[in-house]
C-alpha cells in the first residue's frame, strides 16, 4: 500500500517539474526597431577650371568639394576623401546643415589625377549614403606651347576682351595679348605667360578701367600703361599692346575724332591708318616695343591692324591720356 501511495505521489509532481522548465514566452507587444531611411548624394566641384567635360585645378590652390544630402538630417557626418589611384591623399569630415547641404576645402600640392569621394556613414537616423566620384585633373602652373593650361589662358584673356586668339597654341598674338594684360597690370612688358599670369588671369584681374563712357562708342589710349582699347559705351571691346610717341616726339594728349582713315601700307610704313589729329594716327607698324618709342602716332602690331582699322570709324572719339 505504501508503495502505491508513493508512485502515484511521484506521477502527480511530474507535470508540475515539466511545467516550470518551458521557457517563458516572449512579450508580445516587443518590437525591432525600423531601419535607417535610405538616401542620395551629390557632389559638386566649386573653385576649379572647367575645360570641357574636364576639371581642372591648379597646384597649391584650394578648391571646394560642396555636396547635398537626402534626406536633410541636420548634424549628419559626411567624410570627403580624395584618391590617387587607389591612394587616399586627402580626408575631410563635415558636419550636414538643415538643408542637407555640407562642404570640404582641398589643396593639391603635387600633379595628377584627383578622384573625389564622400560617405555618410549609417546612423539611427540615416543609412548609408555615398556620392560621386567626381575627377579633378592638377596640374602644375606652367603654361607651355599648347594644352589644356593654353586653352585656359586664352579663355581667360578673352573674357578681360584682350586680342587674343583661341587656338590651344602659346602663339605669338597670345603672346602680344599676355604683354598687354602685364601692361595693364603694371607687371614686367614681356610676353612670358608665368605661374603668376596664369593665375592672375584666371582670377579676373587685369580689366581695362573705361574713363569715358558717355562718348559711346570710341577708343582710348593710356599712354601710362603702352595700350589701346576699343570701347562701346562702357563695355570694352578689345585691347592691344601699343607704343606711343618716344619723348622727343611725344603723342598728343586729349580728345580727338577720326577724320580720316587710309587702308593699306604708305611710305613710311604706316599700316591701316585711322588719323585723329592732324598727321597723328593709330596704324600698324613693323616695330612696336612695349615701350614709348614712336614719332608721335599710336603704332599697333601689324597682325592686330586690320581688326583695329575695321572696327574705327569715321568720326569716332578717341582719347589719348597720360
Amino acid at each position: 500500500m505504501r508503495t502505491l501511495v508513493g508512485a502515484l505521489g511521484a506521477l502527480l509532481l511530474v507535470p508540475a517539474v515539466a511545467a516550470a522548465q518551458d521557457p517563458a514566452a516572449p512579450p508580445t507587444d516587443a518590437q525591432a526597431p525600423p531601419p535607417p531611411p535610405a538616401g542620395t548624394m551629390k557632389l559638386f566641384l566649386e573653385d576649379v577650371h572647367h575645360l570641357g567635360d574636364k576639371r581642372i585645378a591648379l597646384t597649391g590652390d584650394t578648391w571646394t568639394v560642396r555636396g547635398k544630402l537626402k534626406p536633410a538630417v541636420a548634424g549628419q557626418r559626411v567624410t570627403v576623401r580624395l584618391f590617387r589611384g587607389a591612394e587616399k591623399i586627402g580626408s575631410n569630415e563635415v558636419a550636414v546643415d538643415e538643408q542637407g547641404a555640407f562642404r570640404a576645402r582641398f589643396e593639391v600640392g603635387s600633379a595628377g589625377a584627383v578622384r573625389v569621394k564622400a560617405v555618410h556613414e549609417a546612423t539611427p537616423e540615416l543609412a548609408d549614403v555615398e556620392g560621386g566620384p567626381k575627377r579633378v585633373k592638377v596640374m602644375r602652373p606652367r603654361v607651355g606651347g599648347g594644352g589644356a593650361l593654353v586653352e585656359l589662358l586664352q579663355r581667360g584673356l578673352k573674357r578681360l576682351h584682350y586680342a587674343v586668339p583661341r587656338s590651344g597654341r602659346y602663339d605669338a598674338a597670345t603672346g602680344r595679348a599676355v604683354l598687354a594684360w602685364r601692361k595693364v597690370t603694371r607687371n614686367a612688358r614681356t610676353t612670358y605667360a608665368s605661374a603668376e599670369v596664369l593665375r592672375g588671369v584666371l582670377a579676373g584681374k587685369g580689366a581695362f578701367r573705361v574713363r569715358h563712357p558717355r562718348d559711346g562708342r570710341h577708343v582710348e589710349a593710356d599712354l601710362s600703361r603702352q595700350v589701346l582699347a576699343l570701347i562701346d559705351g562702357d563695355k570694352v571691346r578689345r585691347i592691344y599692346h601699343v607704343s606711343s610717341g618716344k619723348p622727343s616726339t611725344p603723342t598728343v594728349l586729349g580728345r580727338f575724332r577720326v577724320y580720316r582713315k587710309s587702308p593699306g601700307t604708305n611710305s613710311h610704313g604706316m599700316v591701316h591708318s585711322s588719323y585723329f589729329i592732324g598727321g597723328y594716327a593709330i596704324h600698324g607698324y613693323a616695330s612696336v616695343p612695349p615701350y614709348a618709342a614712336s614719332h608721335g602716332c599710336l603704332r599697333a602690331p601689324i597682325p592686330n591692324a586690320w581688326s583695329i582699322y575695321n572696327w574705327v570709324s569715321m568720326g569716332d572719339v578717341v582719347w589719348v591720356y597720360p
